[in-house]
């Protein structure tokens, strides 16, 4: 009786040292492997010892590794879009400063002139100002540093305010807003301020790079903005809102190419959404609000 146990304890003993001595081998395979691995290699660790403990630490150390290259992945797509930040926007502040520079020198040499010269030093400065404050809003925004608290609000009183501002520019480009809505009390959810801001870009961008005419229609939670198109090349209606997309051949037209991705920022912040599509030679530029009671639930 006592000799069969004795074997049995010993086998099992032999079992558990040889189990033990695979799991020092292959942990020690783990580690060569970790340390002689690249850090943006696609490495993925492999067990074949038995038991849910050594899979789970598998398991465990794979998906560490899995991060780490996510975001490695993601600080190299992060400095790779600083680069192209800096280079377009280097290239947008040089502009308007090149040329103010440029009419001051002309001003030393011709007296005659100077108040047509200060006049066009002053836009190319203003110029700057507008393209430095939309990528001052546009950081904000994306370093998620400016809060946006929403309310139901009525949507025209403030579209007229800011069609006011524009008049000088429409009335200097023979733009005669055409306006239509369902209803003059119409509400929507929203933040004064963002709200602002997104009829100023769109607007703006009807005088920019439009070819004449502004309509804005409102029916129920949405408000729809349209131009004639300039002759040319069409945008890419999937890509307008996208950064610096402007920075081909309407660059020459001004602006930093961040109006409509500042627009597409704002109005995400808000709950809404907007979208764009061209019909005909149109360009249509549609913001959806969403409902108070779903904001109000969520």
């Amino acid at each position: 009786m006592i000799l069969p146990a004795l074997i049995l304890s010993l086998a099992a003993l032999g079992i558990a040292v040889l189990r033990l001595w695979s799991y020092r081998v292959q942990m020690r395979e783990m580690a060569r492997i970790l340390e002689e691995t690249p850090a943006e290699s696609n490495l993925c660790l492999t067990v074949g010892m038995p038991g849910a403990v050594p899979r789970r630490l598998c398991q465990a150390v794979n998906a560490r590794l899995e991060e780490g290259r996510r975001l490695r992945l993601e600080t190299l797509r992060r400095e790779q879009e600083l680069k192209y930040t800096m280079s377009c926007i280097s290239h947008d502040i040089r502009t308007p400063l090149a040329g103010a520079m440029g009419y001051l020198e002309l001003l030393k040499e011709e007296e005659t002139r100077q108040t047509e010269y200060l006049d066009i030093v002053k836009k190319r400065l203003q110029e700057l100002e507008e393209l430095l404050e939309e990528l001052f809003l546009y950081t904000r925004l994306q370093g998620g540093a400016l809060p946006i608290e929403c309310r139901e609000m009525a949507a025209l009183p403030l579209l007229w305010d800011v069609l006011a501002e524009f008049y000088p520019q429409l009335e200097g480009a023979g733009v005669a807003p055409e306006l239509r809505f369902d209803r003059e009390d119409m509400k929507v959810l929203a933040n004064p301020e963002a709200l602002c801001r997104v009829y100023r870009n769109l607007i703006a961008n009807a005088l920019r790079h439009g070819g004449g005419g502004l309509a804005v229609a409102g029916r129920g939670r949405e408000i729809c903005f349209s131009n004639v198109l300039l002759s040319g090349p069409r945008p890419d209606p999937e890509r307008l809102f996208d950064r610096f997309y402007q920075s081909s051949p309407a660059r020459a037209k001004g602006g930093a190419g961040l109006g409509l991705s500042i627009v597409r920022e704002l109005m995400e912040r808000m709950g809404g959404q907007v979208s764009a599509r061209i019909t005909d030679n149109t360009l249509e530029i549609k913001l959806s609000f969403l409902p108070a009671e779903e904001r109000i639930t969520e």
